[in-house]
């Protein structure tokens, strides 16, 4: 039965990044407008949205719903390792931030000069998102060779977790322009949930071969 459990967390795993994808693009087919290269993915949730209501309902909440159960295989798949344990809390931390940031919508623009409290809120729940997931990323520079004896999952590891760094500064300066904040954000977090995927999809392939 446990086996079953974290075969299943890792198949969610793995379906993060696409349920992502295909959950954005739903909602911005309901928001006339929308721009997918300057908004945030946000914006879709936004107090006062065409979408804000649909867009946690796929997005932020079953996301959570996933993030939280890929954490449970990965707690359960490596029970002699500190380490890959607090990646799995980690993990676990991420999705309930996932749905706190759908319960509690950013202002409609995502950037007021008075935020309101909601929106704090929202902003607190993105900045542990991304610490959460890239901490893990980082983790697994080591744990993919120690115990997984992994390579390349290492080697991708480091490389996601240096690009949601590196994308951190033309964020910033999207911001003040106004422009392209789509892309650098699409691109900060979708190399973190793929890298997720690819961990999912290694101990998934690991455990069929026992």
């Amino acid at each position: 039965m446990a086996q079953d459990w974290r075969r299943l967390g890792y198949i969610a795993g793995i379906v993060i990044p696409l349920w992502l994808l295909v959950g954005v693009m739903l909602a911005a087919s309901f928001y006339p407008g929308y721009s997918h290269r300057h908004q945030a993915l946000s914006e879709l949730g936004a107090t006062g949205a065409p979408t804000d209501v649909l867009s946690p309902l796929i997005n932020n909440f079953p996301l959570g719903g996933l993030f939280l159960l890929f954490a449970y295989a990965v707690f359960k798949t490596f029970p002699h390792s500190r380490l890959a344990k607090f990646s799995a809390v980690l993990i676990g931390v991420h999705g309930v931030a996932s749905i706190g940031a759908g319960l509690f919508s950013c202002d409609m623009g995502c950037n007021p000069p008075s935020p309101s409290v909601d929106q704090q809120l929202h902003n607190l729940f993105g900045a542990v998102m991304f610490l959460s997931l890239l901490i893990a990323s980082a983790l697994w520079g080591s744990l993919s060779w120690r115990v997984l004896q992994c390579r390349w999952l290492a080697v991708l590891s480091v490389a996601c977790c240096a690009l949601a760094i590196l994308t951190l500064w033309p964020m910033a300066a999207a911001i003040e322009s106004g422009e392209n904040f789509g892309v650098y954000q699409r691109l900060n977090y979708g190399v973190s949930v793929l890298w997720l995927s690819a961990l999912a999809g290694q101990l998934y392939w690991l455990q069929g071969r026992r």
